[in-house]
């Protein structure tokens, strides 16, 4: 029963906010839908443009986005950065999750590279990552090595490791469907 109303929970945080955008967006639309054909006949002007409304929703919404911009999330994002630079614990956290969330989403990619490991000499059980890092002297670290990083199925984390190159096999396919298989713990089906 616990699970059943903790999913409904869920769905609410899904539904809620699309439900209640979408409701404004129809409700702001057909109110201006009416508004302007008597403001343009207290005008004089006898136009009937379709879709003005829709024209006037979006212009809107992107005015208040910009301004939120520029007015909102400049001073809120200079506090927050003030805030982090006076709590370095929560800087670092904030930083490794900014800097995962841009591999998945942003420009920078850090898992191109999916490799199946062997952990350890004579082990016969291997392990898929991805390579994240090829260059290790800045952590005083010997030639040969590369960083690993195995994330765990079904969970949002995993573990970095160190590993020798003759330990790693390339894997020859897409880093995102290798990404999929691993996370949904080897059920997903790769496509080629």
């Amino acid at each position: 029963m616990k699970k059943l109303i903790n999913y409904f929970l869920q769905g609410l945080l899904y539904i809620v906010p699309i439900t209640v955008t979408g409701a404004i967006v129809v409700w702001a639309f057909n109110k201006i839908d009416k508004i302007i054909p008597g403001l343009l006949d207290k005008l004089g002007i006898d136009i009937q443009i379709p879709g003005l409304g829709l024209i006037i929703i979006i212009t809107f919404i992107i005015m208040v986005g910009y301004l939120g911009s520029a007015v909102i999330t400049s001073p809120i994002n200079s506090f927050f950065q003030n805030l982090l630079k006076k709590a370095p614990l929560l800087g670092t956290i904030y930083s490794s999750v900014k800097d995962l969330m841009r591999t998945f989403v942003g420009k920078k990619k850090g898992f191109e590279q999916a490799v199946l490991i062997k952990l350890y000499e004579n082990s016969t059980i291997q392990r898929i990552g991805f390579i994240t890092n090829e260059d290790l002297k800045s952590l005083g670290i010997k030639e040969g090595k590369v960083l690993v990083y195995l994330p765990h199925s079904y969970a949002f984390s995993g573990q970095l490791f160190v590993v020798d190159r003759a330990y790693i096999t390339p894997i020859d396919n897409s880093a995102s469907e290798i990404m999929k298989l691993i996370v949904s713990g080897g059920i997903t089906e790769i496509e080629n």
